[in-house]
């Protein structure tokens, strides 16, 4: 089979690390894979053997905000079809990420008889949540006008119950298909060495966002009584860092909160913790919550918006979720500290890489 990912870019962020994870297990079952990147942003190394071609847009018209989105689905659709006269035409088009469907959408060379929209968080949260009066309704109206009618993949069914009841979209079909993960390269990536290996800790791992919360999880922290450090992996504005050390130090616990900034590989950490945290708004599917369980690490979450509900529940980790507040969390990180679950190998291998690329491939009508 010929399949075609589309994604805006390959900076370090979790969509575009699962669209990468799928296009090398689709090559590796010995389908063609062809990868176009919409702006030339690469953060991760390219598989072996997925062909990867940059599609940016250098207009420096004056007006080129205004003709963006058909100018883009035209220099899209020119590489498109240079690729099918090369190599075959196209069985499956997948476009990740909403601004990359936002392009895709005007695509002539693109229809509705091999084209998905994958999504991989909830938009209504991501795109919405903030906007009120007019300013919200004709962003809601620009959404649906990209998605109505169209094919559309769900990272966890609480992203696809989003596109439904509060987008209030009429979909031309549905599937929910989980983010993909290699167990075996992830066990080996978390066998590498830690220095923290045989000491206590909660570890949170997360870019310093919004939607991620670090001040409801150094409150719950605090709450929890748990003496054990909490290191925090990820990055983010200066700012944002800035205001999680001042708050660290309002509640008396900077001494044990360490600021561990990027990890390129962050598994031999979660690995050793005793229980990893994560405390968002909202997550569109959770992938951090996965990767922890393989590395056999017990989870907490708040019950947010999203996939924690449905990896916690399929796991056998559902005593995990908490409450969206500070006081529920902190009494899940005490539980989980003190008395750890175990955790269910069998309901793993459902997220493994080559059972989601056969639900992908299911995906193909021919």
């Amino acid at each position: 089979m010929r399949i075609v990912m589309m994604i805006d870019g390959l900076g370090g962020g979790g969509a575009e690390k699962v669209v990468l994870t799928l296009c090398e297990g689709l090559q590796k079952m010995g389908h063609q894979t062809t990868l176009l990147s919409l702006r030339d942003v690469c953060d991760y190394p390219i598989p072996a053997g997925v062909r990867y071609q940059v599609v940016a847009d250098h207009s420096r018209a004056p007006w080129r905000k205004l003709t963006e989105l058909p100018r883009r689905a035209a220099a899209l659709d020119r590489v498109i079809r240079q690729l099918e006269k090369a190599h075959g035409r196209f069985d499956l088009a997948i476009s990740n990420l909403h601004k990359t469907d936002r392009i895709v959408r005007r695509s002539r060379e693109l229809g509705s008889d091999r084209l998905w929209f994958c999504v991989h968080g909830i938009l209504s949260r991501t795109y919405l949540g903030h906007r009120t009066g007019l300013d919200r309704w004709l962003k809601k109206r620009k959404m649906v006008q990209v998605y109505q009618h169209q094919n559309m993949v769900s990272v966890s069914q609480a992203v696809a119950d989003d596109l439904t009841t509060q987008l209030g979209l009429k979909l031309n079909a549905s599937e929910v298909i989980n983010n993909p993960f290699d167990i075996d390269a992830t066990r080996q990536l978390a066998a590498e060495p830690c220095e923290w290996a045989g000491k206590p800790y909660l570890i949170h791992v997360g870019r310093f966002h919004e939607q991620k919360r670090h001040d409801r999880l150094l409150k719950a922290y605090a709450l929890s009584g748990v003496q054990a450090p909490l290191l925090l992996v990820g990055t983010g504005s200066e700012a944002r860092i800035a205001a999680a050390k001042a708050l660290a130090e309002t509640l008396g616990i900077a001494d044990r909160v360490i600021f561990m900034g990027f990890q390129a590989n962050p598994f031999p950490l979660i690995k050793h913790a005793s229980l990893l945290v994560m405390s968002s708004d909202s997550e569109g599917f959770g992938n951090v919550l996965v990767e922890a369980l393989i590395c056999g690490t017990p989870v907490v979450s708040t019950d947010c918006p999203g996939g924690p509900h449905e990896i916690l529940e399929n796991t056998g980790m559902a005593r995990g979720l908490s409450a969206m507040n500070a006081e529920s969390l902190g009494e899940k990180i005490r539980e989980g500290f003190m008395q750890p679950p175990p955790i269910r190998e069998e309901a793993l291998q459902k997220y493994g890489i080559e059972a989601i690329c056969r639900r992908y491939l299911d995906l193909y009508r021919g």
